[in-house]
């Protein structure tokens, strides 16, 4: 029986580590482009020198950005490490591209306003959540109904950045059109059960361990996406969360809308967020 492709076994243990399908789609082009790069000779017969030429390459030819750059050199670090089970130090002695050292742009009270009344529907939920919360876009629109605490106007944050653990203020602003939302969501959850279906994606093992869970309302995503698909690592029908892809073009929409000259985002209203608290006196920490 011949052993698995190389690609396939780097799938095999991203998914053992329980790394998210965005991560697993990134290691697995860079590898692939690694392999390219250096005309379809296997990783075993490479090493630091050929990583230290790819890395350099994007810096210097492609032009890709420090942070890119960077994420290139994790996926190869652990192709070495973690698949081929090669220990190899960190590279060094390789041309970076310049971080750069921009502040990020934060709106004024008056700008939040006007990005957000440009706004309607569940990008405008999804907005007041990034302003009056702090949540990152991906924390946002991957929220589970039972981690929305209305009695104590509370939303916790599970496995945030550094897969951490954190609690939020819920805006009591967006408490009550929130819970209108989730009228529809329900609904739309009870037909997918009527049809036979109506599972969402659980983490790590938990599907195991609680196999009734998928189909519990409690773990239903707060933002469900219109239409289903099938899960590209199961092959199971499911509801997935709404794209973050729609929730910034309606923002960047409502910033052109608003005529504000400056190269705003989603990002931009949590920078605010935190902006506006400190100005307010607030400590930020519980937070961030």
């Amino acid at each position: 029986m011949s052993s698995p492709r190389l690609l396939d076994q780097v799938r095999t243990v991203i998914r053992v580590k329980h790394f998210s399908l965005s991560t697993e789609r990134a290691y697995v082009s860079w590898i692939r482009r690694f392999i390219l790069f250096h005309h379809k000779r296997h990783p075993r017969e490479m090493a630091e020198p050929e990583i230290r030429q790819f890395i350099s390459h994007l810096a210097i030819d492609a032009k890709i950005s420090a942070s890119t750059q960077t994420v290139a050199l994790s996926a190869l670090l652990f192709l070495y490490r973690d698949v081929l089970k090669q220990e190899l130090p960190y590279v060094d002695n390789i041309e970076r591209a310049k971080p750069s050292k921009t502040l990020p742009v934060v709106f004024t009270r008056r700008e939040v306003k006007a990005v957000l009344t440009r706004l309607d529907g569940t990008p405008y939920l999804v907005g007041c959540l990034l302003y009056g919360s702090g949540l990152r876009l991906m924390e946002a629109v991957r929220l589970r109904i039972k981690d929305l605490d209305f009695e104590r106007n509370e939303i916790m944050v599970r496995a945030g950045k550094g897969a951490k653990d954190r609690v939020t203020m819920l805006p009591c602003a967006a408490s009550d059109l929130l819970q209108v939302h989730l009228q529809r969501v329900r609904a739309l959850h009870r037909a997918d059960l009527q049809e036979g279906l109506g599972e969402v994606y659980l983490p790590f093992a938990l599907v195991r361990k609680y196999p009734r869970a998928a189909r519990e309302w409690g773990w239903q995503y707060v933002f469900p996406a219109l239409k289903r698909s099938q899960d590209p690592r199961s092959g199971i029908e499911r509801r997935p969360h709404l794209s973050a892809d729609h929730i910034q073009r309606a923002v960047k929409s409502a910033i052109r809308l608003a005529q504000i000259n400056r190269n705003g985002s989603c990002h931009t209203l949590r920078h605010s967020f935190a902006t506006h608290l400190l100005e307010d006196g607030y400590d930020i920490r519980p937070v961030r």
